[in-house]
């Protein structure tokens, strides 16, 4: 992703799309070739919206800009808020960050807390997928081990997705993984609380393990504004040895299959 000039071709659609999403606001439309911050665009008149509830100042959000007791410290740790983008340094325009992936037709917030980068995690969890025997089971076609990984169904748009969430204000990647794969796929399960514990061990042996960061940086959100965008981490945990097989075949409604 490069930082003032958009980025990739097709790397920015979902931030341009209408309406924004929780609301009926219809961004300004941006034309693909004029995305990038370099490509000199006069006419540019982006709606300004931020959403009620992030108006309304929960402790995940910052003030309005204009607030005169509210000054970020962007591009660095802010206290216990990381304003540190993963994709570097991201430029301020008139007190206000701008997104380091081009216009999105939008100024404001949105739905989102931070300005600048609001940070996420995404675990994926995966294994092979074996037979009663344990065996590994290969593709009928392409001859290659089957990837089974964990995902959840959206509530809001019913796409499949990975059970990550937001980052919260000091604390480490880590432990965000955990949690969050813990409250969005083990807390769906209909289980009594001792079953729900065993799976807690098991998911703690999990997230104890080697584990491998894939992605880390920009993320095309439909949440993103000109001054407000989703970064994350994703990290993969494998289980090679299935000790977690008992706890990911109880999350049956929400395992997905991949090609390795």
């Amino acid at each position: 992703m490069s930082g003032s000039n958009g980025g990739k071709e097709n790397s920015h659609n979902k931030a341009r799309t209408s309406p924004y999403p929780g609301s009926k606001v219809q961004r300004s439309q941006v034309p693909n070739e004029k995305v990038g911050w370099l490509v000199e665009w006069q006419d540019y008149n982006p709606v300004e919206y931020t959403a009620v509830s992030v108006l309304a100042g929960p402790r995940w959000a910052d003030p309005q800009i204009s607030e005169s007791n509210f000054s970020p410290k962007f591009n660095e740790k802010d206290g216990h808020v990381e304003r540190k983008s993963q994709n570097g340094r991201y430029e301020i325009e008139n007190g206000r960050p701008r997104n380091p992936a081009g216009r999105t037709g939008l100024v404001g917030r949105g739905l989102l807390g931070r300005w600048g980068p609001n940070h996420a995690a995404d675990p994926i969890i995966t294994r092979w997928k074996r037979d009663r025997s344990g065996n590994k089971i290969t593709h009928p076609t392409s001859g290659k081990n089957i990837l089974q990984f964990v995902a959840i169904k959206r509530k809001d748009c019913g796409e499949w997705a990975i059970p990550g969430g937001m980052v919260d204000p000091g604390e480490k990647i880590s432990a965000t993984l955990k949690r969050e794969f813990g409250e969005e796929a083990l807390n769906s399960l209909q289980k009594s609380s001792a079953e729900k514990r065993k799976l807690e061990e098991q998911l703690h042996k999990l997230f104890s393990q080697e584990h491998l960061v894939i992605y880390k940086g920009y993320v095309d959100d439909p949440r993103n504004t000109d001054n407000a965008w989703m970064e994350t981490e994703a990290v993969n945990y494998h289980d090679e040895t299935e000790r977690g097989s008992e706890m990911e075949r109880e999350i049956e409604t929400s395992m997905r299959e991949s090609i390795d």
